[in-house]
């Protein structure tokens, strides 16, 4: 089994927002020259996630990020954490640290309507994914 690793850059321009990365998880899975496999899309901070959702409809995202400020917002009482940014962590855990995407024919294989998402929480900041691509 051969394994191609990648590392990503993401730079975040707000505290909450989603943005799709499925061109540049595309372009590496396109580089590994892995025909049939997976990709795993994980990402190494405790403040942001990995999503596959829809990208059509920009509303979508908007009402994603509009929901979890709402089931947990910013600023609640009883948070302990001294940082402020005990909501990026608790929205962080409910959507997850990766994805895994199947490979068929050296494409993503994704709906027609879905997107890779990387997460933000607690931005901006210039955040990491790292990519496996194995065959």
């Amino acid at each position: 089994m051969n394994h191609f690793n990648e590392i990503l850059t993401v730079q975040t321009n707000q505290r909450n927002e989603m943005i799709d990365i499925t061109t540049k998880v595309a372009a590496a899975v396109a580089k590994s020259g892995v025909d049939v496999g997976t990709a795993i899309v994980f990402c190494p901070h405790t403040t942001a996630g990995i999503t596959i959702n829809e990208n059509a409809d920009p509303d979508v995202t908007h009402d994603i990020l509009l929901t979890l400020e709402e089931l947990i917002p910013h600023h609640r009482k009883g948070y302990r954490h001294g940082e402020g940014n005990s909501d990026a962590h608790v929205k962080s855990s409910l959507v997850g640290s990766s994805q895994t995407v199947l490979i068929q024919n050296g494409q993503l294989g994704l709906g027609i309507w879905q997107a890779v998402y990387f997460c933000e929480f607690d931005g901006p900041r210039s955040r990491k994914v790292y990519l496996r691509i194995t065959d």
